[in-house]
């Protein structure tokens, strides 16, 4: 039962919502000023508060100041007379959750404070799903109570019971696997084996091989018989990262996987039945390779019945001093340093930063910093020449027109700007673009630039 504090100051309101929200099965407490609403909230943390703007002398809004920190914190529902709704919207940007205007709609009333439950609810279960991740497999990339995240948690609740596939969209250092585990290892399949394979990192031609397995003789160099990891995982999870890089040949045979559930061996005549869930990654748009004939529609529908997209870290800013505390922790306890801490001055950079490498990049920078640290909190010595910030006053400048922008076009031309400035060195347009050398080569073999650099740019305007 969600419980409910009402602050009024007049009994006649008071009783009227009291009676109303009873009737609708909540446990409801009342109050006449802050000073009982706040005795109130210090013996039952209420869920949701509703509390009217004008408290006789007092503002109700100042009933934040005494609500403890997320993600503990109620969802406050203001009540304002029309003439103060410019208020009721400054009260929005110091964290109420919404306003109602006077006289009160009681389905309006309703829908409002069932919205806010919602939120709680949804709040309440992902925390405990990621409680558990926390504690039982260290998913410290799953840390974050941003919305973002939380929308991406509430998906991988609602996915882990199931047997279905599921497609898991992000830029590289997001989380992906992590993800991918949180769902194995949460399922009914959590005591049978989790393989990964990156596609990306296999070639062409023995990426079949290892996921279907070969007889002997089945080709030059087949001595043995091989299991392929679709086998191995039999009864177990599949995790298949940057599958867009999976050959057309090799896609048609994963298809059957999925849809006949039997798996034959190179070189084989026989198939095996295999009960695998497959659960792929990538950085690219599937939709798009499907339109470019990259990848088959097929398969393409029957991976993505339950769809995953964890936002970049640039999106999650709010997330960042969790992270950030939470690899304080991990790194200072690895390396014996007592350090509890971060200077605001540092913290401030992380924040302003744009993070391309995403977590694992903040990752390793923390980790360096508690290397090098030589006090109980990291400085912002200890971080900016791993950071190299660059934001040039007119960057900021550029209109957004109306249709919007293609944020990938933009990064592309960048990348290519840095690469004319720095005279195709690659490590020098990394640092002008505040990137590690890993990252801007990713970046470059994203966006097909990696082959002939200068070929491709040298007809770029300068």
């Amino acid at each position: 039962m969600t419980t409910l504090l009402i602050i009024d100051d007049e009994p006649l309101q008071r009783e009227i919502l009291l009676t109303i929200l009873s009737e609708e099965g909540y446990n409801v407490y009342t109050a006449s000023s802050l000073e009982e609403a706040s005795k109130i909230i210090n013996e039952i943390l209420p869920e949701i508060i509703l509390t009217d703007l004008k408290l006789g002398n007092q503002n109700g809004i100042e009933i934040l100041n005494s609500l403890p920190e997320e993600p503990f914190r109620p969802a406050v529902i203001v009540i304002t007379a029309f003439g103060t709704i410019s208020s009721a919207v400054n009260a929005i940007k110091q964290g109420a959750f919404d306003y109602l205007t006077k006289p009160l709609d009681k389905e309006v009333l309703l829908v409002t404070i069932r919205k806010a439950e919602e939120r709680m609810n949804l709040i309440k279960e992902n925390l405990m799903l990621r409680k558990e991740l926390y504690e039982k497999f260290k998913m410290d990339g799953i840390i974050g109570k941003s919305r973002k995240m939380l929308q991406v948690l509430d998906i991988v609740k609602k996915a882990t019971p199931t047997n279905a596939t599921v497609l898991i969209y992000g830029e590289s250092g997001t989380g992906k696997e992590l993800i991918a585990r949180a769902i194995h290892y949460n399922s009914p399949r959590k005591d049978k084996p989790f393989i990964a394979i990156n596609c990306a990192a296999i070639p062409d031609t023995l990426i079949e091989s290892e996921l279907f397995g070969y007889e002997p003789g089945a080709f030059t160099g087949a001595n043995t018989r091989k299991i392929g990891l679709i086998e191995s995982a039999d009864k177990g999870t599949l995790f298949l990262d940057e599958i867009a890089e999976i050959p057309l040949s090799t896609q048609s045979k994963l298809l059957r996987v999925l849809q006949d559930k039997e798996v034959r061996k190179i070189g084989s005549k026989d198939t095996n039945k295999v009960d695998v869930r497959i659960i792929a990654a990538t950085n690219k748009n599937l939709s798009e390779q499907v339109e470019k004939n990259k990848f088959r529609e097929d398969l393409y529908y029957r991976l993505k019945v339950i769809t995953v997209e964890i936002p970049p870290l640039r999106e999650r800013k709010e997330d960042i001093p969790d992270l950030v505390h939470f690899f304080i922790e991990k790194y200072s306890k690895e390396f014996g340093k007592r350090v509890n801490g971060i200077e605001e001055k540092a913290l401030e950079a992380l924040l302003n930063y744009s993070w391309p490498g995403n977590i694992r990049e903040l990752e390793s920078v923390i980790e360096r910093a508690i290397i090098i640290c030589e006090k109980d909190k990291i400085t912002f010595n200890d971080i900016q020449d791993e950071l190299r910030v660059i934001t040039p006053k007119n960057l900021f400048d550029i209109d957004i027109p109306d249709e919007g922008i293609n944020y990938e076009e933009l990064e592309k031309e960048l990348i290519k700007k840095a690469l004319i400035k720095s005279n195709f060195v690659i490590a020098k347009a990394a640092r002008l673009l505040g990137m590690s050398y890993d990252t801007f080569w990713y970046r470059l073999k994203k966006f097909g630039l990696s082959d002939n650099i200068r070929e491709m740019t040298k007809n770029f305007v300068k």
